[in-house]
């Protein structure tokens, strides 16, 4: 049985790759704005995208703690089990 958290991973990179529009390569240490080189909006449009792709809301609050791709997939999976932080 494969691992929730690499599940999440692929669909990660899916919505990168799209807002993105090129391939990524990403790991739970990839720094979301240093390492793909995100800015503010694009990182808004990625948001946006994880929030319709999980159907789920991420608080603002929350989405400040979000530095890495580890950190946004604990950030999903807390949030889709219904723990909220």
């Amino acid at each position: 049985m494969g691992s929730p958290k690499k599940g999440i991973r692929e669909d990660i990179s899916t919505i990168f790759e799209q807002v993105l529009g090129h391939p990524v390569k990403i790991s739970d240490r990839t720094d979301i704005v240093e390492d793909l080189g995100m800015d503010s909006l694009g990182v808004m449009n990625f948001v946006m995208a994880i929030e319709d792709f999980y159907d789920i809301s991420i608080p603002l609050d929350r989405i400040t703690q979000i530095q890495t791709v580890g950190d946004l997939i604990n950030a999903v999976e807390d949030l889709r089990s219904g723990t909220p932080e």
